[in-house]
Formats: structure tokens, sequence, C-alpha cells
């Protein structure tokens, strides 16, 4: 992808083949490269569940990450074995012994084990491979069995419909047979099988162990979901592959388009986006302000401007976002419990005997000269320490509980200014805690822009507000008569600021004469200001709502 070169990280996992000769002897090896950012965890799940073993690749001039570790713990869950690689060992700043002390002292394994590479200069990796036959066994399965495949992933092509990939756990798939999904029950025939390498190549015949894709000239996207499982029409499989569990988003937003004509191609991308990253969820919603959109869930911000700029550079699809927020879990007087994504769906206020919000537990690995600002930061967040741990001399772990609302608008970027991009982060949720949470409304002329409420702890709410107002005041173009920006917490308006109104100089011909011709002239004109302000709309320009995203 053009975005993973311009942005430097890896977004999507790709799989493929490759042929390798030792000894006389030929081994075929099925590979697949993960991201490593905690926003595409899902996608690393996904590769794991079907994988038998790891590389775990540590760059020398960094040192181990946090992320590391969680992708780590990971495989160590699904008991996968793992091969140690130090890469970058041509850098200049390559601290080799340091690092491979570090990976020691992790993983518990000797220091011969870890073996030392580079991706650039190509040192080391006839090393890797030859570890990779040597330590990680060949995959289980049996040819002879019923078809059980699980699709890991899938692409859309215009030309030829739904192409999903996936790996044969038992059975044999030849070109032209008839297969099922066990999830939706649709039947399709297998028009082409084949392997992927740097090209898909058609095979006639895929047998247990291996990975390949089928095209089969499915057009419903719903009938192709990840973690499913392909059988045989005629002799099905008596169970589904127990794939990977189904993604639970962390960061919630609504996305409309722009031109509210465009509201089901909006649908249709989403759609065939969603075939290539299973970890975006989508359901429709209307908003007073932005007309009909989508209620879209994220695994992280990053992951949710990636998806905004996907839609744009694949789709061409041009789309407002809303404020992200978490989704929490509100008791209401009568004993229920009711999930709330959006801030206007919150029931009102007398209703309400608790909010709950969730809770994740941070792991941050920095430089131990930036541990104060680090602390810093996390408490500011309403974050607990709850313990900390020195890796190295100068390098040190810290574990915070707080809040998934503090995190989810500028942490990592704080995060990564104060540590100068040393520092790396890692989270996973826990479970949902008590808050004190207000509700914060911004009325444009009294009348409240649902788009643009947030729920917010009580302690913040009168400076985010203000903050909003004057944000607003800057960004909304001045009208024909007076714009009231207020923020308000139910009844109560806590902010204000006004844009003021376009004024023509109506007393410009009255040089000289009686004041009561200019006082009448300008009583005409505050009559004409306020009748239009009755009728006047005021348009949010699409920058508001970005902005309201990038407020410090």
């Amino acid at each position: 992808m053009e975005l993973e070169r311009e942005k430097g990280i890896t977004i999507k996992s790709h799989a493929i083949q490759m042929e390798y000769v030792r000894g006389g002897e030929n081994y075929t090896l099925n590979l697949i490269d993960t991201p490593g950012h905690v926003d595409f965890s899902y996608e690393v799940s996904r590769a794991i569940a079907s994988c038998e073993g790891a590389l775990l690749v540590v760059d020398a001039s960094q040192g181990i990450q946090a992320q590391t570790i969680s992708n780590l713990y990971l495989a160590l869950g699904h008991d996968l074995e793992v091969i140690p690689v130090l890469n970058k060992i041509d850098m200049e700043a390559a601290m080799i012994d340091e690092v491979k002390d570090q990976i020691v002292e992790l993983l518990g394994c000797k220091p011969e084990e870890i073996l030392a590479a580079s991706g650039k200069t190509g040192l080391g990796v006839e090393a890797i491979l030859e570890a990779i036959i040597d330590r990680i066994p060949p995959p289980k399965g049996d040819e002879t069995a019923p078809l059980q495949a699980l699709i890991f992933d899938s692409v859309f092509n215009q030309f030829r419909g739904i192409i999903a990939y996936f790996r044969v756990f038992n059975g044999t798939l030849r070109t032209g047979d008839r297969v099922k999904f066990f999830n939706s029950g649709s039947e399709y025939t297998a028009d082409e099988i084949g392997v992927l390498k740097l090209r898909m190549h058609p095979r006639e015949r895929i047998a247990a162990g291996d990975v390949g894709y089928i095209i089969s000239g499915i057009k419903t996207s719903a009938d192709v979901k990840v973690g499913d499982t392909i059988t045989h029409v005629d002799s099905p499989a008596a169970e589904a592959i127990t794939g990977f569990e189904d993604v639970k988003p962390m960061v919630f937003a609504g996305l409309y388009p722009v031109d509210s004509d465009e509201f089901e191609d909006l649908r249709s991308s989403l759609e065939k986006l969603r075939l290539n990253d299973a970890s975006l969820t989508f359901e429709p919603e209307s908003s007073l302000a932005l007309g009909f959109g989508f209620r879209c869930g994220f695994l992280g911000l990053l992951h949710m401007e990636i998806i905004q700029e996907r839609l744009y550079r694949e789709f061409d699809m041009d789309v407002i976002t809303t404020v992200p927020n978490v989704s929490y879990r509100v008791q209401t007087t009568k004993g229920e419990t009711v999930e709330v994504h959006n801030p206007s769906g919150l029931p009102s206020p007398t209703e309400i005997a608790r909010i709950e919000e969730p809770y994740i537990l941070a792991q941050i690995i920095t430089k131990s000269d930036y541990l104060g600002n680090v602390l810093k930061l996390c408490i500011d967040k309403r974050g607990v320490m709850k313990n900390q741990t020195f890796i190295t001399q100068d390098r040190v772990e810290v574990n915070f509980e707080m809040p998934l609302s503090e995190i989810v608008f500028d942490f990592y970027d704080k995060l990564k200014s104060i540590s100068r991009g040393y520092a790396s982060f890692d989270y996973h949720r826990i479970d949902y805690r008590e808050s004190k949470l207000a509700k914060l409304d911004i009325l444009l002329n009294g009348e409240p822009v649902d788009a643009l409420s947030s729920l917010i702890y009580h302690e913040h709410a009168y400076s985010f507000g203000r903050k909003m107002c004057e944000k607003l005041k800057e960004l909304i173009p001045r009208q024909q008569f007076d714009i009231a920006i207020q923020a308000a917490i139910g009844a109560k308006i806590i902010a204000r600021e006004t844009v003021k109104a376009l004024r023509k100089d109506v007393t410009a011909k009255c040089y000289g004469g009686d004041i009561s011709r200019k006082r009448k002239l300008l009583e005409k004109q505050k009559k004409g200001k306020k009748r239009m302000r009755q009728i006047g709309n005021v348009e949010v320009p699409q920058q508001a709502f970005l902005a309201v995203l990038k407020m410090d």
C-alpha cells in the first residue's frame, strides 16, 4: 500500500508462499507478515491463529518495544514456536549485546539461539530460513478427512468478486468442487483455487497444510466472514474450526458522506473495505446536523485515520468524521444496563443511577531520562500507576490503569513528543468502572449540534467547553446575523462565544444632519438582522469537526 510506505508502518497482513531447497530437498514455506502497532492487533491475532511458529524480529538500534511484548504473549498463548531474530545489525547505532540481553531476559532462551540478521544487506537471512525448517514443526492435518479450511483474509476484485484467502487444516480442495461456508450456509463452486506468491498462481488441488485463495464469483460481502470455515457440500466436516473471537471495537465515531446523495456509495465502500479489514464494524445512524451516515467501531485512533484515508484513496469517498468516543455502560434507576456508543443515546439525567466507563491497562516502555514526563502525562490523564520495572539500566517499563476515553484523543502523539519518539505504548481493556461524567452539548443559536456533543469527565468539562467555543468561533464563517456558540451541561451554559454579523455601513449616506436619522436607519437594520437570525441556517464547515480531534 502506498499509505504503508508514506507512514512507514505495516497496516495489512500479507501472506506469501516460497520454495526453499536444502540438501537437494524441496521445502514449501508459507509466511505471513503482520503489523506491529496496537491498533492492528486483530490482524496479528488472526495470523497467529493460522500459524505453527513465529519470528520475533527485534530492532537492534531500538531494543524491545511494548507492542513486541504484547505480540509475543499472543504467540506464546497459542503455543507457537518462537525464533528470536535481531534485525538491523548493520546500522551504526545497533546495540547488539544489550538488545540480546533484553531478549534473553524476556524469552528465557540461550544467547546462541538468537539469530542476527540485516534485511538491508541480506546478512543472516539464510540462517533464518534454516532455523524455520529445523525448529518450527510442519503443519499437521489429514488429507483424506472432510475439508476444513479457515478463512483468514479476503479482498474485493471488481471483475472477479470476492477472493477469500484460507489455510487448509484437513482434507483436500480441487478446482470445480462445490463448497459451502459454515457461518452463512452459502454454497458456491470453486471456479479457481491457487497459492499466493508474488502473484496468484492457480492450482488444480490444495491439500492439508497449504495456504491459498479461492475465487467463486461471490458478490455478497456478508457471505464471506473472516474466521469462517470452508467445507465440501457433499461430505461436510462435523464442526467449524474454532477460529478467532469477534473483534471488540474500542473507539466509536460517525462517518457521514459530504454529499447526502452518496449514502449508498459509502455503504458499499465500507462493506468492501471490511472484507480487507475485518476489525471494522459499522451500523447506520442519522444526525440532525449531518443527515444519514454510519456509526463505525475502530480499534484505535490510528485505525480510524487509516480507514478514513483508505476510503478516500481506494473508493474516492470524502467523509465527515464526528468526535470519536468510547462505549459507556449506564445503570438506570430501574436497574437496567444500557450500552451507550453515542452521547445522543444517553438516557435523561433523571433515569441515570450511574455511568461506568471502560478502563485499560497501559504498558509503556521508555528511556529513564523521560520517565518523569511520561509519569506526569499519565497522571494528568487520570492514570493510576500499578508498577515500574527497569528492563535495563536506561530502559524502564511502567504500567498504568487509566480510562480509555483519555487516550482516545491525542495521548499517543503527546507520548511520542515528550519522549522524542523513544517511548512505545501498548494497552488492553480490563473492565468498566464508575465515573463522574457529564454530557457536554454545543449549541449554535440555541440549537444543539449532536455531532459535536461528547461525554467528558466533569472536572475537564469547563475547560474543554471553553476551548471548543473558541475553536468554533475561529472556524465558523461570519453570516449576515450574530451566531451564538454555547457549551452547555444540561440546562446550564458554561461557555459562550459570538461570531459577529457582517454589517453594511447603512449610515454612510448620512453626512451631518440630525442623529435621529442615523438611529432610524440602525434600528431598521437591527430588525432585519433579528428576522434573519430566526430563519437563518448556520453551516458548520468540515474543518470544525476535525479541529475538535486536534484540540490540545
